[in-house]
């Protein structure tokens, strides 16, 4: 029981140092965070909080993996394997506008500038890829059910073969050509939503909702959905 006990209060303190770490890169960015700050903010002494987090990168490397699983989750559940391809691939960038909009720091944290000195370990890039893996199993789907015609124009080996195990796995109507093409919707997706929230349409564009959603379509158009 007392092992218990200690262990749900392990947990919530671990969650309030990562909302006290969310809420620094609001304030200050990612590449201030400091778990030293942490601790003042929780009123606790540093080495309390380095008992959970041995680093600042340890405490980057979870809300990077936090801020991945939560946008793939959102992901994954607007997605309806019962719809049409286009309507899927609408649904799933729609909600990856809609969770971007709503955590503009954590989205900045995982395609803004990166944090210099950090590099990201391997074991992010599961989370990392959970979006892709949506949107490449709409792609597969779509050419397992004859709704993908084959495209071509792209020289052979572009797209590496993990990537290719991402983006639909391995079909006839995905070829080289194809792959890339995902590959590019899928950076489009993360650059129409980036620039929006970064400001960088401001004045340029009129109405950020009818202009993402007919980008999508565009998009979607280029991949042949």
């Amino acid at each position: 029981m007392v092992s218990n006990a200690r262990e749900r209060a392990r947990v919530a303190l671990t969650e309030e140092i990562l909302e006290a770490a969310r809420g620094q890169l609001g304030t200050v960015g990612a590449a201030a965070l400091s778990l030293r700050a942490v601790a003042r903010e929780l009123g606790m002494a540093s080495s309390a909080v380095y008992r959970y987090f041995p680093s600042r990168d340890d405490l980057l490397t979870r809300l990077i993996t936090e801020s991945y699983d939560a946008l793939g989750a959102a992901a994954e559940e607007a997605d309806d394997p019962a719809a049409s391809p286009r309507a899927r691939w609408h649904a799933v960038c729609a909600a990856v506008r809609t969770w971007a909009v709503a955590h503009p720091h954590e989205y900045a944290l995982l395609y803004g500038s990166p944090v210099p000195g950090y590099v990201a370990p391997q074991d992010t890039v599961p989370a990392a890829v959970r979006v892709g893996v949506v949107l490449g199993r709409v792609l597969g789907d779509a050419a397992r059910a004859g709704l993908l015609p084959p495209a071509a124009g792209a020289p052979p080996h572009l797209v590496t073969a993990d990537a290719a195990t991402v983006l639909g796995g391995e079909h006839p109507s995905l070829d080289d050509a194809v792959r890339a093409r995902a590959l590019l919707t899928w950076s489009s997706l993360y650059g129409l939503v980036g620039f929006e929230l970064f400001g960088h349409f401001v004045n340029s564009v009129a109405d950020a909702d009818a202009f993402f959603t007919a980008q999508v379509d565009v998009l979607a158009d280029l991949l042949g959905l």
